[in-house]
């Protein structure tokens, strides 16, 4: 997996059992995911069509940072799956930990909205890239 980016948890992050709120996390997924598959379609233009189940394994407390991760799982004429991952990470002992996973899938879009072809040359290169 690629890293894509991390979150430290702040104060206005924290549920009312003192974790993060989920919607949240899933904000920090959508947002990381989205960048992700921007960068590798060669464009700002993506669009969220679904995010899978996502199991909260672990809790996130006020400071711990969540390391996101993504790697590509499919790409269609012009959507990119993609399985990203939130680690939450401990700097005391330097390990991470996953909090949750999900499979998400993003579209590539005109400026009008409408789906658009992501390219055999592209897609052949996101592949590539995705085995390396």
């Amino acid at each position: 997996m690629k890293y894509i980016s991390t979150k430290v948890c702040k104060t206005s992050d924290i549920g009312v059992n003192g974790n993060l709120f989920g919607g949240a996390m899933l904000s920090w997924l959508d947002e990381a995911g989205a960048s992700f598959a921007s960068y590798l379609c060669c464009t700002p233009n993506m669009i969220t069509l679904k995010m899978e189940e996502v199991i909260f394994k672990k809790p996130v407390k006020m400071g711990h940072h969540v390391r996101i991760y993504g790697e590509v799982k499919h790409v269609g004429k012009s959507s990119i799956s993609l399985l990203i991952n939130a680690n939450r990470f401990n700097f005391y002992t330097n390990l991470e930990e996953t909090v949750c996973s999900t499979k998400m899938t993003f579209v590539k879009i005109d400026d009008e909205g409408n789906p658009i072809a992501i390219g055999e040359e592209l897609k052949e290169k996101i592949l590539r890239e995705a085995k390396s």
